[in-house]
């Protein structure tokens, strides 16, 4: 994947514009005993230095100084927000990449940053904005093109996907990232024909490789193909038991087989091996909950949100533990927080409604069930109408005289 993208005429024209700033300075101050003025390029030149050997706290500084003297450079705000993206700091990177982009909106570097900045915190329906922009500017902009094909498909909009995805085949037809997500795209669009031409050349790509048979794996459970799914994980494990995540994928599908007691082992092997991703912790502990071990679903729960405070089916399921230990004041704000991520989940509503009944709340909870219904009846029309689609309207005879 490509780098970050350089500025280069945006920094000259923001360094030209505190140097000029520099002269009104030193004239209002001419004939008064004070220090020089900080030489602003200098302080810039200074602090990209710091930024490509990776001094990030130095540059951080420097960017700051240069902005404390120019607040109008948009080529400080973008390099600033760099560091950010480079200490995975992302919101303070989003926040410098707007500033970037108010004060310089034709520069669609920016946007790319700032797209990725946000696809990077896997909010892709974030990044899909900036990367459109990038591309209506340079629809061959490689990079730009990759990655909103990639946010479209977590968004689960195949349909954009692979329309932004296809013209990239022929530069990635031996990037197994890029022909998993091609072929369950097609797959899910039920574009058979296609989706199996992809995977065929995934297999040619991928040999026998354990990489190979997790994203084969992957993909069989995406099309809810539960046992070709196994069948590959499991050849995935035996190549290489530390590749990261077969184990969470084969929980996933001994936890849709019904198997609890293997799903539990492969989460835990998972975990061992990715310690920072909460995903093993999240399904581990709504698996104990699913049988009914409360103690241990509440530890493993607030462990996941330790990790990544945005899961909010850890917090729901939290707030399910409490309710069941008739705890309901306790599973309240748990409910709230988890509705503020997902508010149009109907289950989520009824249960804080569930909850607010047990602490008396009557209106509270009346109103929430409320809720509830009506997000379940719109789902359900949703359904039916995906399922038999749109009929036409019966003809009207017409009247005789």
């Amino acid at each position: 994947m490509m780098g970050v993208k350089e500025l280069g005429d945006l920094k000259r024209a923001s360094i030209l514009g505190i140097a000029s700033l520099l002269v009104a300075i030193l004239s209002s101050a001419a004939g008064a005993c004070q220090q020089p003025a900080p030489n602003p390029q200098k302080l810039f030149e200074e602090a990209e230095r710091a930024l490509s050997i990776h001094a990030y706290t130095r540059a951080e500084q420097g960017f700051r100084e240069v902005l404390k003297i120019d607040p109008q450079s948009a080529a400080a705000y973008a390099d600033l927000g760099v560091v950010y993206m480079r200490r995975s700091e992302y919101e303070r990177a989003i926040e410098a990449f707007k500033n970037a982009k108010r004060l310089a909106p034709q520069v669609t570097g920016i946007d790319l940053n700032l797209g990725l900045a946000y696809y990077r915190q896997n909010d892709f329906a974030a990044a899909i904005p900036p990367f459109k922009h990038v591309l209506r500017s340079d629809p061959n902009e490689v990079q730009a093109r990759y990655l909103l094909g990639m946010s479209y498909y977590f968004s689960d909009d195949f349909e954009h996907a692979i329309e932004t995805l296809e013209p990239l085949y022929d530069s990635q037809k031996t990037n197994l990232d890029f022909l998993y997500v091609l072929g369950v795209a097609y797959g899910r669009l039920k574009r058979t024909a296609e989706s199996t031409r992809t995977f065929e050349q995934m297999v040619r790509t991928g040999g026998d490789s354990a990489q190979l048979h997790l994203l084969m794996g992957k993909a069989h459970l995406g099309l809810d193909e539960l046992s070709l799914a196994q069948s590959d994980l499991e050849k995935a494990a035996a190549l290489d038991p530390k590749l990261h995540f077969v184990h969470y994928n084969l929980g996933v599908v001994y936890q849709k087989q019904s198997k609890p007691d293997q799903a539990v082992a492969q989460y835990k092997e998972e975990m061992l091996l990715t310690p920072g991703d909460p995903g093993s912790r999240e399904n581990l502990g709504l698996l104990y909950l699913e049988q009914g071990e409360l103690d241990q679903a509440l530890v493993i729960l607030q462990q996941a949100l330790e990790i990544d405070p945005k899961l909010y089916k850890s917090m729901d399921g939290i707030g399910k533990v409490y309710l069941r230990k008739s705890q309901p004041e306790q599973a309240i704000p748990y409910f709230q927080h988890a509705l503020v991520l997902a508010p149009d989940s109907a289950k989520m509503h009824f249960q804080l409604g569930q909850a607010y009944l047990k602490t008396g709340q009557r209106d509270k909870a009346q109103k929430e069930i409320d809720v509830a219904g009506r997000l379940q009846a719109e789902a359900r029309k949703k359904f039916e109408h995906q399922v038999s689609g749109e009929s036409p309207a019966p003809p009207v005879s017409l009247e005789k005289p």
